[in-house]
Formats: C-alpha cells, sequence, structure tokens
C-alpha cells in the first residue's frame, strides 16, 4: 500500500525541478543565500517563510524563532513578489528599523506566511543573517 508522504518543517525533502514533478499540496520558494547560491525549497501553505528556510538547513540564524522581536531572518523581496505581499505592521517596520543593510524590498521572513499567491516566491537572505554570527 502506497502512502503519501506529507512535508512537515520536521521532515523537509528537497526536489528539485529538473524531471521530479511536485505534489499539488506543495509551494515552492526560491532561496538565494547569503553566498548567492539558490535553492529552491517545498513549503505548506500557512507556514512562516523563516521556518521553511530554516528547517531546510540553510544558513539563518532566526534568533527570536519568529516573534518579530530581531532582525536576524531579514530577507530580500525581488521587485516581482514584493507588491504581491501585505504591508508590514508596526512591528516588522520597527524591527527593520534597528536592522542592518535594510532596502526598499526588506522583510523579516517569518512575517511573510506562505499562501497559493506566494508559490514561486524569490528572496535573498540579507547580509549579517548567518547562523554562526554574532547579533548586529
Amino acid at each position: 500500500m502506497c502512502r503519501k508522504h506529507y512535508l512537515t518543517p520536521i521532515t523537509p525533502r528537497l526536489r528539485y525541478s529538473k524531471g521530479i514533478v511536485v505534489s499539488s499540496d506543495t509551494l515552492l520558494i526560491h532561496v538565494t543565500d547569503q553566498k548567492g547560491e539558490r535553492h529552491t525549497l517545498e513549503a505548506l501553505e500557512g507556514f512562516r517563510v523563516m521556518e521553511v528556510i530554516r528547517d531546510w538547513g540553510l544558513n539563518i540564524k532566526a534568533e527570536c524563532g519568529g516573534a518579530c522581536a530581531c532582525g536576524t531572518c531579514h530577507v530580500y523581496v525581488t521587485p516581482e513578489w514584493a507588491g504581491k505581499l501585505y504591508e508590514p505592521q508596526d512591528e516588522e517596520l520597527d524591527q527593520l528599523d534597528q536592522t542592518f543593510h535594510v532596502e526598499d524590498n526588506s522583510r523579516l521572513s517569518c512575517q511573510i506566511i506562505m499562501t497559493e499567491e506566494l508559490n514561486g516566491l524569490e528572496v535573498t537572505l540579507a547580509p549579517g543573517t548567518e547562523a554562526d554570527r554574532e547579533a548586529a
């Protein structure tokens, strides 16, 4: 009997697009890391982008775990996707005010929730968000 495997942050599975069909219940996020390497990650609807990046093992500090209490999950959203996100709330803007390397397209990845509309989202991890770096 075949069992369908569901993705969770605990048991992520990375599938590359070459010749492999991604199941319809998964979404994709394209992440460029601090070294310029591009990663395609599977995500489930309702998960925070920060959780997906962290749980796939990319080098992101995400110090507060998604409480919007730090800037260590700072990402740059590509221009074609920035307009599809809801506006940042005051708490996120306050954290970005205290974060280094902020640009017009900066967001905290803990405040972006994956939805079907964000399938294919492209982000770049900001400098200084590496897990092995001291908090700035």
